[in-house]
């Protein structure tokens, strides 16, 4: 149930990993949701899965269909796949 968030590019800048989406998951408002808060809506349930993936990720920033994710250290290949992953895979219900 649900379909696949199309991953419409990714960029990173630094330790900023940029991933570019094809649905807006918050209004025009963003949303920084911190690692240890408690929220459920959109961006507050993808920020507690990608902090949730032991990447190191400090910050996690959503506006509308952009996702911006903080990391120490940089990002390797491997590690933004994941993030990928996980933000396209975020509105499955039932895993395939």
């Amino acid at each position: 149930m649900g379909q696949n968030v199309d991953i419409r590019d990714s960029s990173t800048i630094g330790e900023t990993l940029i991933v570019d989406t094809d649905r807006s998951l918050t209004g025009q408002d963003g949303r920084a949701p911190a690692p240890d808060a408690e929220s459920a809506d959109a961006p507050g349930l993808l920020a507690k899965r990608l902090y949730g993936l032991g990447l190191g990720i400090d910050r996690v920033f959503v506006l509308q269909n952009v996702v911006t994710v903080r990391r120490q250290g940089g990002w390797d290949e491997a590690a933004a796949s994941r993030v990928t992953d996980a933000t396209e895979t975020f509105l499955n219900f039932y895993p395939e």
